[in-house]
């Protein structure tokens, strides 16, 4: 078996990823400047697979990879790209290459491409582009970021509201060029506002007499080239839609949004939440040392200054922790538990508020339901820690104190990690980017005072 037939067929590894047996190959294909060789690999490989080799190789090796291949070069691939190398790569390539690339992409993909990049390479790429091409590309660059003017791609396939099946079949086999990707005929008024639209599976599967109109969709959304992207998304996996078309402000048809591009941006969404409950903002592992250091700096300081209070409220009770050794040993553990807690109910609240389960019509009974789910969970650790204080330091009174602490903690971690994120959501402020500091703080400073608090009442 050859290399090249390896890369699909490694045993070891998914067959659908990219493996590290195909890496290797590809990287010594490289250094040894076979260019057949590296062709006959990469040949094997999806777009988005090679946008996953460039991102996972070092800068050099991928420079070296690009000054072999590049004659090659996918425009998909620029599609799949990381934003944080796809400048490097565009800038790799020769220009001739990035103009054969660029003319192969969807107007929304070069839209998508044109966004991150500096004006120098803007310029470049837009006049790579052909008149037609390029007027539509900068028309939607007018549009808001996040919108969905930003998002719709120019290729659409329109038929007037009075045509028949067959009227619409003779008019998409004559037709010299259609999009690469298409789900519906969208059905038009002279003014060009749509009306409705028609599945190819309807189209073909009806007889060439019968009006479009009597085979339209029932579910047809029209959207505007305003509205937030992450509404349009929401509206996709909601509804249920494949495709749907897309209006300016008087109503007439601009574009289409197709499905694959509604859950592009709602992965996104998701990924961004997950990134940002972690506090390392939008960082990528292609991302240097200092992009790196300072995504995550800022948020390594709120967590300073979150110890800082707890530590402060430690500090209040030297004391008591002087004179129980045992206490230091134990506290830890309340605040610990705590902090999971509310993590937990924090993760589910915000990715309740994300895909508009958690409304203002039943946040008090979510708000409630974990309150609950922290006193129960609170109750069962309780015993398992009272007894934990009285085997360990021998202390009855201990036990009751490490126990009651953690039903006040795992309650209030409860309460704080479901009404912190609804509370940040109202006054405009992301949930996922400000919950977690807010929710650490709370369990651990009510988990220390808690503890200590009824530790200095009852031991002293």
């Amino acid at each position: 078996m050859t290399d090249s037939t390896a890369i699909m067929h490694d045993t070891d590894e998914d067959a659908f990823s990219l493996s590290r047996k195909s890496v290797a190959a590809i990287l010594d294909a490289v250094d040894a400047g076979d260019t057949a060789g590296l062709l006959g690999l990469m040949q094997q490989l999806h777009p988005a697979d090679i946008a996953d080799l460039l991102e996972q190789i070092s800068g050099s090796e991928r420079s070296d990879l690009l000054a072999l291949y590049g004659a090659h070069f996918d425009g998909d691939v620029l599609s799949e790209l990381n934003d944080s190398i796809r400048e490097e790569v565009i800038a790799a390539l020769p220009p001739e290459v990035l103009t054969e690339a660029i003319r192969d992409l969807d107007s929304d993909d070069v839209v998508d491409l044109l966004e991150d990049l500096e004006e120098p390479q803007q310029e470049a790429i837009l006049g790579a582009l052909e008149e037609p091409d390029r007027a539509a590309v900068t028309q939607s660059l007018t549009y808001p970021e996040y919108s969905a003017g930003r998002l719709m791609q120019r290729e659409v396939v329109t038929a007037p509201e009075h045509w028949t099946v067959g009227q619409a079949i003779d008019f998409l086999r004559r037709a010299d060029e259609l999009p690469e990707q298409f789900y519906h005929v969208i059905l038009v008024d002279p003014r060009m506002h749509p009306i409705g639209q028609v599945t190819l599976g309807k189209l073909m599967s009806s007889r060439r007499d019968v009006a479009l109109q009597d085979i339209v969709e029932e579910m047809f959304q029209v959207i505007s080239v305003t509205q937030y992207d992450g509404d349009v998304a929401y509206a996709f996996n909601q509804y249920h839609l494949i495709s749907a078309p897309v209006v300016d402000a008087d109503g007439r048809l601009a574009g289409v949004i197709t499905i694959d591009d509604a859950m592009a941006v709602l992965d996104e969404e998701h990924e961004e939440d997950i990134m940002r409950l972690a506090g390392v903002g939008d960082g990528s592992l292609s991302d240097t040392v200092l992009e790196t250091t300072r995504q995550r700096l800022p948020w390594l300081a709120v967590n300073l200054v979150t110890a800082v209070l707890a530590s402060i409220v430690i500090a209040q009770f030297e004391t008591v922790i002087a004179g129980f050794v045992a206490l230091a040993v134990l506290m830890p553990i309340v605040a610990s538990m705590g902090g999971n807690a509310g993590t937990q109910s924090l993760t589910v609240a915000v990715r309740a508020i994300a895909t508009r389960d958690l409304t203002g019509s039943n946040v008090w009974r979510v708000i409630w339901r974990e309150a609950s789910v922290g006193l129960i969970n609170g109750l069962i650790f309780a015993v398992v820690m009272g007894m934990v204080g009285v085997i360990w330091f021998g202390s009855p009174v201990l036990g009751y104190v490490i126990a009651a602490a953690m039903v006040i903690n795992l309650v209030v971690a409860g309460l704080a990690g479901t009404a912190i994120p609804v509370l940040l959501e109202k006054v405009g402020v992301d949930p996922a980017l400000a919950s977690g500091a807010f929710v650490t703080t709370v369990t651990d400073v009510v988990g220390f005072f808690a503890f200590l608090g009824l530790a200095a009442w009852v031991l002293i």
